[in-house]
């Protein structure tokens, strides 16, 4: 009876901790640990080289001290430089040159196009005096044979590898702005299209409002209700004022459309190879223009989404007046073949339509089976 606890807990135990090591693979320490061991690998083949070349090193010292070195590699991306004067240390020391084409891809990659020139040239001229130097190991013909044909196009190749990484990871970062930039610019102005419809809709009510509180203060003059309806018609002509005031029109597109448009917007769907099932409750048509706008919105956002990723399937668009809320569901079928190329999307568009809702106090949720994908938004009514 006790074996399954213990089971489950061993259970729970594995996923942890493959939950950690996968997390920890991937992560930039891992990277700068798993760089270091392999110089460390590459540098211990030319052990015995460097024992028999260096007497002041034995076997075991050699290999401390290029451990010691390798180490350097673990703060490569916030000290690259650290690596490449150790490197340099190296090549004047012991003639190593493994750890330098690391040190030259660490400045390349974490400093810059400058900064891995810079340090390219200081390795070459470096390498040309230590090469220079009276008592090399190998004839001085050989050795400059050795420092044109290897030493030279090494630390090039290194360095220039870096470089690119660094551009590469540029780009990376720049369409990450942008994308984030144009979901944040959908936002706003799916946010401004708010602010334009509720000024369009809520100010013509505001002005009715005072309109009739003005005409009732006429009526009920000689009443003692005269004063309650002019206090209500100057809080309307405030209220008015207010809103004319926080959202500021500056001309821009046309008004959003109501559920009226909806027909016409499936028909172009269908043109465009994408045919809609449309149904829609009756008592649709009697919500505000607010809330009609926003069903326009979320229809054709689905709709759009599902021409970039299941075009020629068939669209079922529901639209129904359950109660005090608006339900509004857009299922489409998924193709049973990928696209061979994915369609340009920001993602903004799903950005834009679920700030709309919860605008309106509203939810939005999309989910992807097997076969469709659906989209539902639920409004309140009133």
């Amino acid at each position: 009876m006790h074996a399954k606890p213990v089971v489950s807990a061993l259970r729970q135990a594995v996923a942890t901790g493959r939950r950690l090591s996968e997390g920890w693979a991937g992560s930039p320490r891992a990277m700068d640990v798993l760089t270091a061991l392999s110089c460390l690998a590459l540098m211990a083949l030319d052990l015995p080289g460097l024992a028999a070349a260096d007497n002041s090193l034995n076997g075991w010292m050699a290999a401390a001290v290029l451990t010691a070195g390798c180490a350097s590699l673990l703060v490569r991306r916030r000290m690259p430089w650290l690596a490449y004067l150790t490197a340099l240390l190296f090549v004047g020391w012991l003639h190593e040159l493994t750890l330098i084409q690391f040190a030259l891809y660490s400045v390349g990659r974490y400093r810059g196009r400058r900064a891995g020139i810079l340090a390219t040239l200081g390795y070459v001229a470096f390498a040309l005096a230590v090469f220079s130097i009276p008592g090399w190991p190998e004839p001085r013909a050989q050795s400059l044979s050795a420092f044109l044909g290897l030493v030279v196009p090494i630390g090039v190749l290194a360095s220039a590898v870096g470089i690119a990484a660094y551009r590469h990871d540029l780009v990376r970062e720049l369409d990450i702005r942008r994308a984030e930039s144009a979901v944040l610019q959908a936002v706003q102005q799916e946010r401004t299209s708010v602010a334009r419809d509720v000024h369009d809709f809520v100010g013509r009510e505001l002005t009715l409002l005072t309109v009739r509180s003005e005409v009732l203060s006429t009526r009920a003059r000689e009443t003692t209700y005269s004063k309650d309806f002019e206090e209500l018609a100057d809080t309307a002509r405030r209220a008015h004022l207010v809103l004319n005031e926080i959202i500021v029109q500056r001309g821009g597109p046309s008004a959003t459309p109501g559920v009226e448009g909806l027909a016409a917007l499936a028909q172009e769907s269908g043109r465009a190879g994408s045919p809609v099932r449309l149904v829609m409750d009756p008592e649709v048509h009697e919500v505000s223009p607010l809330r009609q706008a926003a069903v326009y919105r979320v229809v054709q956002e689905c709709l759009t989404n599902a021409a970039k990723h299941a075009r020629g399937e068939t669209i079922d668009v529901s639209i129904e007046a359950a109660g005090p809320h608006l339900r509004i569901a857009v299922i489409n079928s998924l193709p049973e073949r990928t696209p061979p190329r994915a369609p340009v999307s920001a993602g903004s568009g799903t950005a834009s339509m679920s700030e709309r809702v919860r605008s309106l106090g509203g939810t939005l949720k999309a989910k992807r089976t097997d076969e469709s994908y659906v989209v539902i938004a639920t409004l309140p009514r009133g």
